[in-house]
């Protein structure tokens, strides 16, 4: 990565899965950072002359004051899949990104970028997206030069396929044709990093490898070294699980599943970005 010797970064996330990545990045290549945590212990090996840890609640605006002074951009892969700590998508997804940005606009930061998904604005009645996308409306709206960088799904989120993997059977709904291409979290970090230099873009990426559920499975299955024995179940238990989650049960508990179901459910297939396989992601963590 070059190094962009006039920007200062604070990055909002950067204890999950990709603001990991994105940490990683910005310490390697010396950029001057600043990284915000609940827990800024987990950070810790990650401080330098270049990179500062403080401690700030996304959620809790008063935290925050101050946090983007001398900061020309922000970038925020703040948000939830699975509610914990009482907390909604709408406090997260929205809100605590909303608190940052008007601490940024307050500050006079140049640049906001924020990791959004793929196809957002088409899902606007799925309860995750339905936060992230009021977000991205109050971005593009805030006079602050912005990129959304909308991925394909995360490794991260395959693991699905190695819990069902090693249990000996891996469940699809449909004909399990349906393709797609996850990206690692270290392509993304590149990824975001990169997207400092564009103005007022939203930028769509996955993987390498456009996979199909049958590949996917197959190669979860071949990790664990298990024999391939994938189930088809008919697309209509899906839509029932759906309609039964959404009629009984809270966002906490069907937002994730509501999530997954309906995205997997069709192609999904964003430019091909990386070097990161999926199946050496199996493998690794098998």
């Amino acid at each position: 990565m070059k190094k962009t010797n006039s920007q200062t970064v604070l990055l909002a996330g950067a204890t999950g899965y990709l603001g990991g990545y994105i940490a990683r990045a910005l310490s390697q290549d010396q950029m001057a950072a600043k990284l915000i945590a609940r827990s800024p212990q987990k950070l810790k090996l990650l401080e330098s002359k270049t990179v500062k840890i403080i401690k700030a609640e996304v959620t809790k605006p008063e935290t925050l004051e101050g946090i983007c002074e001398g900061v020309t951009t922000v970038i925020s892969t703040i948000g939830i899949t699975r509610q914990k700590d009482g907390l909604t998508y709408m406090d997260v997804d929205y809100q605590a990104n909303l608190n940052l940005l008007n601490e940024a606009k307050r500050a006079g930061v140049k640049k906001f970028i924020y990791v959004s998904a793929i196809n957002g604005n088409t899902y606007r009645h799925l309860k995750i997206f339905e936060a992230k996308e009021k977000f991205v409306d109050a971005l593009k709206s805030s006079g602050l030069d912005f990129t959304v960088i909308r991925p394909n799904g995360f490794f991260s989120d395959m693991q699905d396929f190695l819990d069902m993997a090693r249990k000996g059977k891996v469940y699809l709904f449909g004909h399990g044709e349906q393709k797609f291409n996850p990206i690692h979290g270290e392509d993304l970090a590149i990824v975001c990093l990169q997207s400092i230099n564009t103005h007022n873009k939203e930028i769509i990426v996955g993987g390498p490898d456009v996979l199909t559920l049958n590949e996917i499975g197959e190669m979860a299955l071949d990790a664990l070294q298990k024999p391939k024995k994938i189930i088809h179940l008919p697309d209509w238990i899906r839509r029932f699980v759906i309609w039964v989650l959404r009629t009984f049960t809270s966002s906490k508990t069907y937002g994730p599943v509501e999530f997954f179901l309906t995205l997997m459910a069709e192609d999904n297939i964003a430019p091909r970005f990386g070097e990161k396989r999926l199946h050496d992601f199996f493998r690794e963590n098998s």
